[in-house]
């Protein structure tokens, strides 16, 4: 493939288009009205975890199939994968949230209380029947947006920053996520919400997801006593702003989880709003000379590397 592209957006969508199309021989520039990703991107506050087996729960089965390459596409390009399965718990009043998440999903087994230890020493006693995932994984997504960047730079790729202006001889592939919203019908915000945590007093070595009726959570150990947890869905496209509800929740599910995180040490709260179109599916779509990759919702890590790949097949002629 050859030719010179134009990758609007730094986030995660954007760098790795940026980067499978580096990969491809094609001459390409990152261009975002803020530069580099931080604090401002909704990749900045994700969860990262590449569960795409988890992900089958409540989402379109491609999910699934796209995302089951996720994990080898970053252990390529950014490393920083910890393959050590998701764990999937429940109280015990609430057992039947177990059955049904075990009747939507695949590729688990179900684990009793003594297997529970074994994986997680500090749960095996609170939870008396688990789920397990083996084959997901996670990784940090700062470091792992880091790692892009860098391996971008050594190419000669790197990010500018400043308003995008189309260019004559080169194709736009516009990845901004909800600013975009205005060129794509449909396309939605969906705001989550995040907290992170210190506790040394509990040590998790993979994500594990409390189930609830109204409150579920998923909590990813980032090492040294820090844990994410996560995350609130709310129809808005409201930026930045974490309310004491949704504060509360997160809080009161981790304690569930554990009560040593009553005492945890609260190190960061954020917020960002989610691009996600009717059916929450992701799209490639071409206008003109601009190829719009968007609607990551919630999966931006698990199916980036997915429609990176696509976009990069559609330029050279492939499917969409």
């Amino acid at each position: 493939m050859s030719g010179s592209v134009t990758v609007v957006g730094a986030g995660v969508a954007g760098l790795c288009v940026a980067t499978e199309l580096a990969e491809r021989g094609v001459d390409v520039r990152i261009v975002d009205r803020l530069g580099a990703p931080g604090p401002h991107a909704c990749s900045w506050w994700a969860g990262g975890m590449l569960a795409p087996f988890c992900e089958g729960e409540s989402s379109h089965e491609s999910v699934v199939h796209l995302g089951q390459d996720a994990a080898d596409w970053w252990s390529r390009h950014a490393g920083g994968v910890v393959s050590a399965g998701t764990l999937v718990v429940t109280p015990a009043r609430d057992r039947g949230e177990l059955d049904r998440y075990a009747r939507r999903t695949t590729n688990h087994r179900r684990l009793h209380a003594g297997e529970i230890q074994a994986l997680e020493p500090d749960l095996g006693e609170r939870f008396a029947s688990a789920l397990f995932f083996e084959r997901e994984s996670h990784l940090s997504p700062r470091e792992a947006l880091a790692a892009l960047v860098d391996n971008l730079a050594r190419r000669g790729i790197r990010i500018r920053q400043g308003e995008w202006e189309p260019e004559d001889d080169r194709l736009t592939i516009d990845c901004r996520g909800i600013a975009a919203r205005g060129e794509l019908p449909g396309l939605r915000g969906v705001k989550g919400e995040m907290v992170v945590l210190r506790c040394t007093d509990v040590s998790l070595q993979r994500p594990v997801r409390l189930l609830h009726p109204r409150h579920p959570l998923y909590i990813v150990p980032r090492g040294d006593g820090v844990f994410m947890l996560g995350a609130t869905q709310i129809e808005t496209g409201e930026q930045g702003r974490v309310t004491t509800r949704s504060l509360l929740e997160l809080l009161s599910a981790a304690y569930a989880l554990h009560p040593a995180f009553g005492e945890a040490e609260v190190l960061e709260i954020g917020a960002h709003v989610r691009p996600a179109f009717p059916d929450n599916l992701p799209r490639v779509v071409r206008h003109g000379d601009t190829l719009h990759v968007n609607g990551l919702f919630r999966h931006g890590f698990l199916l980036a590397p997915a429609m990176a790949r696509m976009a990069a097949d559609g330029i050279s002629g492939g499917s969409e």
